[in-house]
């Protein structure tokens, strides 16, 4: 008997089997490459680390050469205060204590929200808990040439080394501005021309970042 391909039962039945063979490729190459892709991500990871303490542009074995070179024992780094984050939902906020040509540095992370999506960084702090010591910044959505700046421009990341992150009341005072609104030059970073939301997220992600970290910072 001749089978009838144009018969709506043939049709139906030849799209389900190819929707499950494809189905379990589709999961089979993703099983593989999972370990590789979770490599990956803690590498950049280690890289941004490392572009918080002003060390970049290295290869992934220079990099994790020398993450483990300057940042010390993750199993010792305090761990505190649940993420708000829904790139971070199952993580904690953490200070990685790192050593930078024989002085202290504390790397904290920083989550927000910009224009578009969720934004991210890592702090360098001095030991002295207050002084930044250097900053990247990252994001899922922003628009390129405008808010992508915030990833893209290193010389607006370095605007933030120098800067002072608590006043002398104990409050957050890190914060970005319009260059019109520039009132302490102590703590506040001009924004992004032309990206003011995006400015304004990042701003608010180190007020509130920084508010969580003040009783872990003072006790360094």
């Amino acid at each position: 008997m001749k089978l009838n391909t144009n018969n709506n039962t043939y049709i139906i039945a030849y799209s389900c089997a190819m929707v499950v063979i494809v189905a379990f490729l589709l999961a089979f190459v993703s099983s593989t490459l999972k370990a590789r892709q979770d490599v990956n991500v803690a590498l950049d990871k280690k890289k941004q680390i490392l572009a918080a303490l002003n060390i970049r542009n290295l290869s992934d074995s220079e990099a994790e050469a020398k993450y483990s070179e300057v940042v010390l024992d993750n199993d010792n780094n305090k761990q505190a205060f649940q993420l708000n984050s829904g790139d971070y939902k199952a993580g904690t906020y953490k200070v990685y204590e790192c050593q930078v040509g024989g002085e202290k540095k504390y790397v904290v992370p920083v989550y927000g929200m910009g224009l578009w999506g969720a934004i991210w960084g890592y702090v360098a702090v001095n030991a002295d808990g207050n002084t930044i010591y250097g900053a990247y910044f990252n994001h899922d959505s922003e628009t390129a040439g405008l808010g992508a700046e915030i990833k893209d421009s290193k010389a607006w990341q370095d605007k933030f080394i120098g800067k002072k992150i608590y006043s002398a009341d104990g409050n957050p005072a890190l914060k970005v501005v319009k260059s019109s609104e520039l009132k302490n030059p102590e703590s506040e970073v001009d924004g992004i021309t032309g990206a003011t939301l995006t400015s304004n997220g990042v701003s608010d992600m180190l007020q509130d970042g920084f508010k969580k970290y003040k009783t872990l910072l003072s006790h360094e």
